[in-house]
């Protein structure tokens, strides 16, 4: 589902309603090993639904929380089209 590299994590399942939980936890536990700054690879991710949106705003809340500087990497352009059509492309810090 995830894993964890130097300075970050990448996400190598679909990010998706069936995954939502998994991802969102194992997200989490990366945040609270890590001190600074956190970049999540979507580059491996080629589904994703309303869900996807949802986990990642989740992990931004926990990482600002933290005062940890997350960024989202290759992201699918179905997730871009999501975040635009919601109205909330511009609160993900697209690398």
């Amino acid at each position: 589902m995830i894993e964890q590299g130097d300075g970050g994590l990448r996400v190598i399942a679909p990010m998706i309603i069936a995954n939502a939980r998994r991802q969102l936890e194992a997200g989490q536990e990366v945040l609270r090993t890590h001190a600074s700054a956190v970049e999540v690879d979507l580059s491996q991710v080629a589904e994703v639904d309303s869900s996807a949106l949802s986990v990642l705003l989740a992990w931004l809340r926990t990482a600002g929380e933290r005062g940890i500087s997350l960024r989202i990497a290759h992201p699918p352009a179905n997730l871009i089209s999501l975040a635009t059509l919601y109205g909330v492309v511009e609160l993900l810090p697209l690398a």
